[in-house]
């Protein structure tokens, strides 16, 4: 088992957003179109969330941001009962792969400016290496 967490004022967020471009290198197509139904200020605080949690998998993958995975690679995206559910995809699910990594869980929390998210990784066959 692996756990990651990581912080972020969401006002920081600011100017990533808007910055289309960039904002495709980081984030899922599904999860941009999941902030676009919200208005600003929530739309904000939503990716503010996403990006955390992207960091929080990126430290259970055993990299930090632009070492190796692209961020977009990594989608939480919503389960049916609204909880965050990870996907991984290309450059994520490959160093997943290498690591011995099956599954992945996110929660996500938002607090006044803050948005926090904690990544859990395991194993189907047992303890990861």
């Amino acid at each position: 088992m692996r756990l990651g967490v990581d912080l972020i004022a969401v006002d920081a967020l600011d100017r990533l957003l808007g910055r289309r471009r960039l904002e495709r290198f980081v984030f899922a197509a599904a999860e941009l179109r999941l902030a676009d139904a919200l208005g600003p200020a929530r739309r904000t605080e939503f990716l503010a969330g996403r990006f955390v949690a992207k960091e929080a998998v990126l430290k259970v993958l055993g990299r930090g941001l632009f070492q190796g995975v692209r961020p977009s690679d990594i989608a939480v995206t919503r389960a049916p009962t609204g909880a965050p559910e990870v996907e991984l995809r290309g450059s994520a699910r490959a160093v997943a792969r290498d690591c011995g990594i099956d599954q992945v869980s996110v929660s996500i929390t938002h607090k006044h400016n803050l948005a926090i998210a904690v990544a859990l990784a395991a194993a189907a066959g047992g303890p990861l290496p």
